[in-house]
């Protein structure tokens, strides 16, 4: 009588999206899984990303699509062309979710929501056979090669024939991505590059009289300059600088430009539907015994944070010649100092290098050993970039992976 072979097991770690999306390709292949988490349940930073209206991907073309990654465009291209955007709304479709195209291009739940996605995904792999582990925070490797995890009942080890780490970046570390991670991995000789924040708001240093007074305000149809990219949209004024879309969607440039030079200078339109001429031709129309501000707002509708802007960073002198204001309200300078700690962005940038890393995302130096998601070496804006490709990732480790234990 021949005893029957026993099923290939691979252990995930990292319950996001990337490491949920690798345990269905896993379990669809017929295999053990096991999913491991650091934190009390799983897809928290998923769950709070949703608050505000969970937007899943882009509707795009697939070429600017793709040109969203910059740098590591040529690295992602297949793993989006096996799932992107539309793949991902399908897939998402495949749960019961509904979803609808909004007015930005942008695509959400009928529901606004990540909590039902989530529910049903994990309920739709725990009947699969997943079996999820909370509380278990991956310790690395015993010199027998099992896994360790710190448990709420001790230290334990587990034995598996593949590993997926899907282990997040290093922002909002209480969700679980914490950057931990790094040195379990440096140790063994794999190249990381130094995590940094992406997706960030920046440090101005505004006097106690603009934070006080604008601090949270939105700066609506406004228009961003630097170093010859010009784009429109919103974004706020926090206590200390800036944050919000039109911000991170320049965040890497500014980043690296503060890196290089400490500090990166950008241009402020406030009023980027109007050319300087037509601004300047509006700011010398008779006023009467209207004051400047009423002036301002009635003709060009900079009142509120933008007035309290142009006051901020130009002298009285400057606020009272017509040319100079208006060159100040199409151009306004801005000097960013720092961007805000990794921990409180939204997204990080770096990780594990993809020189580092197989094709298929199998560490060269850790045989079996796969990587996915936010802790890999890439970094996109809002608006559906990051979990499209987090996605994407997740589903490659969970296919190689399969592919690899077909040869153990």
């Amino acid at each position: 009588m021949t005893t029957p072979t026993s099923r290939k097991s691979v252990a995930i770690i990292g319950g996001g999206p990337a490491g949920l999306m690798a345990a269905e390709m896993l379990i669809q292949g017929g295999v053990e899984v096991d999913l491991y988490d650091a934190m009390p349940s799983v897809g928290r930073k998923f769950l709070l990303a949703g608050v505000g209206g969970l937007n899943i991907t882009h509707s795009e073309a697939a070429a600017p699509f793709l040109a969203r990654y910059c740098q590591r465009s040529a690295e992602l291209q297949p793993l989006l062309a096996a799932f992107g955007n539309e793949a991902l709304q399908e897939w998402v479709h495949g749960l019961g979710v509904e979803t609808f195209v909004g007015s930005s291009g942008r695509v959400f739940p009928k529901e606004m929501k990540a909590a039902p996605l989530l529910r049903a995904w994990i309920s739709r792999l725990r009947a699969s056979g997943v079996k999820i582990h909370v509380r278990h925070r991956w310790l690395g490797w015993d010199d027998a090669g099992l896994l360790r995890f710190d448990t709420p009942d001790g230290e334990i080890s587990r034995n598996c024939d593949a590993t997926v780490l899907a282990l997040g970046g290093a922002s909002w570390a209480k969700l679980g991505s914490d950057g931990k991670w790094q040195p379990l991995l440096s140790e063994r000789g794999v190249d990381i590059a130094p995590l940094e924040p992406a997706n960030c708001g920046f440090d101005i240093g505004w006097s106690d009289h603009l934070s006080e007074r604008f601090a949270g305000s939105p700066l609506k149809a406004v228009a961003i300059e630097f170093k010859g990219q010009r784009k429109q949209g919103e974004f706020v004024l926090t206590k200390g600088g800036v944050e919000g879309s039109l911000i991170y969607t320049f965040a890497a440039a500014f980043r690296d430009e503060i890196k290089a030079n400490g500090s990166a200078d950008i241009l402020l339109d406030l009023a980027p539907g109007k050319s300087l001429e037509r601004v300047l031709e509006d700011l010398k129309r008779p006023r009467g015994a209207d004051s400047m501000a009423s002036h301002l707002r009635r003709k060009l509708g900079i009142e509120g944070v933008k007035a309290g802007l142009l006051r901020e960073e130009i002298s009285r002198d400057d606020f009272n010649d017509m040319d100079k204001l208006a060159a100040a309200i199409k151009s306004l300078p801005l000097k960013l100092l720092a961007p805000r700690p990794i921990d409180e962005v939204i997204s990080s940038a770096g990780g594990v290098k993809f020189a580092a890393m197989t094709p298929e995302l199998m560490l060269e130096k850790i045989p079996g050993v796969f990587c996915a998601g936010e802790m890999l070496d890439w970094e996109a804006p809002t608006g559906g970039y990051l979990i499209t490709a987090c996605m994407a990732s997740g589903r490659k480790s969970g296919l190689s992976a399969l592919e690899w234990l077909k040869n153990l």
